[in-house]
């Protein structure tokens, strides 16, 4: 199995949004992708409604948890997937790991069908990224 690239999914509140995408990750994207979250002011729970949309589509978070970002974990990373809505020059004044800026709506305190929205986008934006690292590393092994 090749190497997996260790993606750091990035919100608000690691209560949403970020929660979604690292367990879509490991649920589709697994193969290529080592998910895990944070959130720069964590709420510290995974809203309800967001483990609601996730269990419809038969997507677990059993395991995770709603945490803070802190130093290692970003100098762990990879790939950075930053979903706060501030550009991540904003947030980043030191040097990263490569990131990538995702324009993805917040959910919450919005009713299921935004976070279905949410959920949706979000899975769409995985399944490229997965597709993008699979070329990258098909390419590099045929090199």
């Amino acid at each position: 199995m090749a190497r997996r690239t260790k993606v750091l999914f990035l919100c608000i509140g690691n209560s949403c949004r970020s929660q979604m995408a690292e367990a879509i990750a490991r649920h589709v994207a697994a193969d290529v992708i080592e998910p895990y979250s944070a959130g720069l002011v964590a709420f510290g729970e995974i809203a309800r409604p967001t483990l609601a949309v996730l269990k419809e589509h038969g997507v677990s978070a059993e395991g995770q948890r709603s945490k803070p970002l802190r130093p290692e974990e970003l100098s762990r990373a990879d790939l950075v997937v930053n979903m706060t809505g501030k550009s991540s020059d904003a947030i980043f004044t030191e040097a990263t790991p490569p990131t990538e800026d995702w324009d993805v709506g917040d959910p919450y305190g919005f009713n299921l069908a935004v976070y279905r929205a949410i959920r949706d986008e979000i899975e769409v934006r995985i399944e490229d990224l997965a597709q993008r690292l699979r070329e990258e590393a098909n390419s590099s092994q045929t090199v």
